[in-house]
C-alpha cells in the first residue's frame, strides 16, 4: 500500500489553470474523475490503497478544488472539462489508461473516449451522470439548464461557503446526511483538498455554492449528461456500470447505461457515494473489474 503525498500539477487551457493530483508509480494510470462540488483529494484514501497496482492520478474539474472557474455558463459543460481531462493525459504522456468516473466524473469519463477514442482501455461508471434528457425531466426537481426549479441547484445555493476552520467543518459534516455516511478517511480527505485557506485565517469551498449549482442546472444541457448518454452507444472501450442500492437515483437509469453501452451491471450496498462509504470495498471494486 502506497503512503506517499500526490504531486500537484497544473495545466493551462482556454485561459483557465486546470488542477491535478498524480499519486505516482509505475503501474498501469488510472483516471479517477469526481462528483460534482467534491474534487481529486476526495480519492487519496483510494489511491493509496491502489499505488503498487497503478498509477492513480485525478483532475480537479472546473470550478472545483483548484482549478480556475470558467466565466460563462458554457464553460461548465462536461464536453469542455472531458476536453481538460484530454488536456491533462496530454501534460502526462498518458496515452492508455483506465478509469473510474463517479457521479459527474462518470458523464466525463464518457466523454473522454469520445473526445479521445482508444486512450481509455476500461471505464468504471460509478452512479454516472449521464441519461437521456427525457429520464432527466423526469426526475422530480431536475429540470434542463436554465430552469430555476432544480432542486439539486437549489441545494446547492444553500451551502455555507465560509467556515472558520477545518475541524468546525469535519463536525458538521460528519453529523448530517449525506457526508455522515462518507468513511473517516474519505471524509477527511474531502476537508483538506475540499476547501481553501482565507488571508483572515477561515476557510472556505473551493467548489462555490453559485458554481456548484450551475453545474447541476448544466447537467441537463445538450453537451453534458445528454452528451454522454448519447456516447455509452459508441464507447471504444469496455465499461461497467455501478449503482448503490440506496442512492437516491433511480436504479432504472442506471439499468438503461449498461443496457446502452452493453456493460455488466454491478449494484453495490450504500448510496450514491458508496465508493467513499468504504474504501476496502472500493478498492476491490476497481480491482476486480479493471483489472
Amino acid at each position: 500500500m502506497a503512503t506517499g503525498e500526490p504531486e500537484q500539477l497544473f495545466v493551462e487551457r482556454e485561459g483557465l489553470r486546470i488542477a491535478a493530483l498524480d499519486w505516482g508509480g509505475d503501474g498501469e494510470p488510472l483516471l479517477l474523475l469526481h462528483p460534482t462540488g467534491f474534487c481529486a483529494g476526495l480519492f487519496h484514501p483510494l489511491a493509496l490503497r491502489l499505488g503498487d497496482r497503478y498509477r492513480p492520478f485525478a483532475i480537479d474539474a472546473r470550478a472545483h478544488g483548484g482549478t480556475d472557474t470558467p466565466t460563462t455558463r458554457d464553460g461548465f459543460s462536461f464536453e469542455r472539462i472531458a476536453d481538460d481531462v484530454v488536456a491533462l493525459l496530454d501534460h502526462l504522456g498518458i496515452d492508455g489508461c483506465v478509469a473510474l468516473g463517479e457521479s459527474l466524473g462518470g458523464g466525463v469519463g464518457a466523454l473522454v473516449d469520445a473526445a479521445r477514442p482508444g486512450v481509455v482501455r476500461h471505464l468504471m461508471l460509478c452512479e454516472a451522470i449521464a441519461f437521456d434528457p427525457a429520464a432527466f425531466r423526469g426526475r422530480p426537481g431536475a429540470a434542463p439548464e436554465g430552469d430555476g426549479d432544480n432542486y439539486m441547484a437549489t441545494a446547492a445555493r444553500k451551502r455555507r461557503p465560509v467556515w472558520p476552520d477545518r475541524a468546525t467543518v469535519r463536525m458538521s459534516y460528519a453529523s448530517r446526511p449525506p457526508l455522515d455516511a462518507l468513511e473517516p478517511d474519505a471524509l477527511d480527505a474531502y476537508v483538506r483538498w475540499g476547501f481553501l485557506d482565507r488571508p483572515d485565517g477561515t476557510i472556505e469551498l473551493a467548489c462555490a455554492p453559485e458554481d456548484e449549482a450551475t453545474l447541476f442546472e448544466m447537467a441537463g444541457h445538450e453537451h453534458s449528461a445528454p452528451a454522454a448518454w448519447q456516447h455509452l452507444a459508441d464507447l471504444s472501450c469496455a465499461a461497467t456500470v455501478l449503482y448503490g442500492d440506496e442512492s437516491n437515483l433511480p436504479g432504472a437509469w442506471f439499468e438503461a447505461q449498461a443496457e446502452r453501452a452493453a456493460a455488466p451491471l454491478v449494484v453495490v450496498a450504500g448510496g450514491h457515494l458508496f465508493l467513499q462509504e468504504d474504501t476496502v470495498r472500493a478498492e476491490a471494486l476497481v480491482r476486480e473489474h479493471l483489472a
